[in-house]
């Protein structure tokens, strides 16, 4: 049976109904869950979905030895008709995330030792602890902060301020959870030892209520308190011998042995505000939790023990956290960036342009005035975006420059424009509905919707797009998508089928958005363009399509293909959503830490057990769907010989 699916198309921005099978809903959940990645990792404690687990356990030979409940633990039941016969005298549990008790952890424990163990019962992982590091960062700082933007004008520099409730604001209340791994130590300054900030013992009572931890610490130099890293561990047995920790290379008893993981992290909290600290000067972090969220604050004196949580979790007053997610912070803040923005503009702008400009929170509007626009009107679809930008424009003393025009473009009248004809379309393009780098395409579908209040020889920028791909090998992503057949002694071939057809119902035949920043991987061929797309024109009626085959020019494992795409400011100007330069002779390369690529994963997985055989091509169909903006593909793996 078919059902009908609501879903925003984030190319065209319409609202579409698309048919979808019944079971799209489960097979979406099973092929994005990452269960793959669990199994592979070798320090957890593993338990199977309830939908596989039965299968696993009749498989296993243990169907006379363990009951699956498929129930949340709230809700089993203890007694002579119940679930349970009896309490248990063992508490065996996976309730982590990167952030330890994001998933709910706190209550379920609570709940679990109130009604379904024993008083002084075992419980596996029998304790965990949680670890920060206080440091100074101006790269991560600036994905929670506007910094002061700088902008070279005919006339001198013009800076453009944050506003000071943006200042001000502590904001988004959201851990931010990366691969810390992955941040050269040289963008921060370490400021504390790492610090034990608190431990949970999960063989007694635990309470979910709010509480607060406080570490004294003297700082290991002096610098600006901005950002603090955390990590947990986890210690499977009272005595500690088995443990399972989450700590970055540089904290890590043994780096060489590192276990690496998706689903469990780092976590980066940002301080409300950066504070001066001074080296050998006693402070104290103190770390604040409800019963899902941690976050940290910085003081002079240490609280009370137990004491009643003084600092209410952060939550963003200002609008901006709302509206631009952290890589869109450190995006805006790339001065680099906007002095590409403003040598493309001064190309393409006169005395008397007047500019309309089409994306979400951009500044480029205000870049336009400054550089000598005569005109400038910015459309603003959503509320957030127009109360942000005009407060933006406020505490710059451009509310009475640019013009903000609060609908969707399709609406845009003659009049919004003061009956001006447009000699200047401006786009990044950035738009927040979108997840693959191609749903910025919705630039296009604007300029094709405001044709008719763009004047003659009107200029729009960036004037093309192209999407490109590059055959990657992984130097540990693979693994999210590679079967574990055998987990300590368990056969799950069960969940890796399970997984399979998941993924053949729909997601191997899609891209998904990864921050390949994140995650290290080598070139295996060329980079090479697939399609073009030409934004002096209307969106076409017809498909664009591309066809071909790509040879590998490295041995490796391929396990996929990454997309991207690059937008042509001008002949002369390029900015790239992916590469940001030529692969270098061993196929290392580096990505956009702005953006998030699309990676295709090639099906059947390559299985880095199995030795490199002949050499390879990659076969690939790319077409783009103008009436849909869907963008299908296949990849396929072919051997030369």
């Amino acid at each position: 049976m078919k059902i009908f699916c609501s879903r925003a198309n984030p190319t065209t921005g319409s609202v579409e109904w698309v048919e979808e099978d019944e079971h799209y809903d489960y097979h979406q959940e099973i092929a994005r869950s990452s269960y793959a990645d669990m199994l592979h990792d070798k320090d957890r404690v593993f338990k199977p979905m309830a939908d596989a687990a039965v299968k696993i356990v009749e498989e296993n030979g243990f169907s006379d030895k363990i009951k699956v409940i498929n129930k949340h633990s709230t809700e089993v039941t203890v007694g002579p008709e119940g679930d349970m016969p009896c309490r248990a005298n063992i508490l065996v549990t996976e309730l982590f995330d990167t952030e330890l008790i994001g998933e709910g952890a706190l209550p379920s424990y609570e709940h679990a030792h109130r009604h379904l163990v024993e008083e002084n019962c075992e419980a596996v992982p029998h304790r965990a602890t949680v670890y920060a590091q206080l440091v100074e960062s101006r790269r991560m700082w600036s994905w929670n902060k506007l910094f002061p933007i700088r902008v070279q004008t005919s006339l001198g520099e013009q800076v453009i301020v944050p506003p000071v409730d943006l200042e001000r604001c502590p904001g988004a209340p959201s851990v931010c959870d990366i691969q810390l791994n992955q941040v050269s130590p040289a963008e921060f300054t370490v400021l504390s030892d790492v610090l034990p900030i608190f431990s949970v013992d999960f063989s007694k009572q635990v309470s979910s209520s709010a509480a607060c931890h406080s570490r004294q610490f003297e700082p290991l130099a002096s610098g600006r308190a901005q950002v603090v890293l955390s990590w947990w561990d986890i210690e499977m047995d009272p005595e500690g011998k088995i443990k399972c920790t989450m700590a970055p290379f540089w904290a890590h008893s043994d780096p060489e042995e590192m276990q690496w993981r998706d689903h469990w992290m780092q976590c980066v909290y940002f301080l409300p505000q950066e504070e001066p600290v001074v080296q050998g000067s006693a402070l104290c972090l103190v770390a604040h939790h409800d019963d899902y969220c941690i976050w940290y604050s910085l003081q002079r004196t240490s609280p009370e023990n137990n004491e009643r949580v003084r600092e209410m979790r952060p939550v963003c007053d200002c609008q901006a956290h709302l509206l631009w997610n952290r890589p869109r912070f450190g995006e805006i803040n790339d001065q680099d960036r906007t002095d590409r923005y403003v040598q493309a503009l001064r190309t393409v702008l006169k005395p008397d342009s007047v500019c309309l400009c089409v994306s979400d929170g951009s500044l480029m509007s205000m870049l336009a005035h400054h550089l000598g626009a005569e005109q400038v009107f910015t459309i603003e679809s959503s509320a957030a975006s127009h109360k942000l930008m005009r407060k933006i424009f406020k505490a710059n003393h451009l509310e009475d420059k640019i013009n903000i025009i609060e609908k969707r473009p399709e609406l845009l009248t003659n009049e919004d424009l003061k009956g001006r004809k447009v000699s200047l379309l401006l786009g990044e393009p950035f738009f927040t509905t979108s997840l693959l780098p191609w749903h910025n395409l919705y630039f296009w579908y604007v300029r094709t919707t405001v044709d008719q209040h763009l004047g003659p020889g009107a200029v729009v920028m960036p004037q093309a797009a192209s999407l490109h791909a590059v055959v990657v090998e992984f130097r540990d992503l693979w693994r999210i998508r590679s079967p574990c057949g055998d987990c300590e002694g368990f056969d799950v071939h069960i969940m890796d089928d399970m997984i399979k057809r998941a993924l053949d119902f729909r997601e191997s035949r899609e891209a998904e958005p990864h921050p390949l920043w994140e995650y290290p991987c080598r070139s295996l061929s060329e980079p090479w363009q697939i399609l073009a797309f030409d934004f002096q024109q209307l969106v076409p009626l017809q498909p664009l399509r591309a066809e071909g085959t790509v040879e590998l020019r490295r041995p490796g494992q391929s396990h996929a293909a990454v997309l991207w795409m690059e937008y042509h400011l001008t002949p002369e100007c390029m900015l790239s959503t992916g590469l940001l330069e030529p692969v270098d002779p061993e196929g290392g390369c580096c990505w956009n830490p702005h953006c998030k690529q699309a990676v295709y994963f090639f099906s059947p997985a390559p299985d880095p057990r199995v030795p490199l055989g002949s050499p390879q091509t990659v076969s690939y169909v790319v077409e783009f769907h103008p009436d849909t903006g869907d963008i299908t593909m296949e990849f396929r793996l072919e051997d030369t010989n």
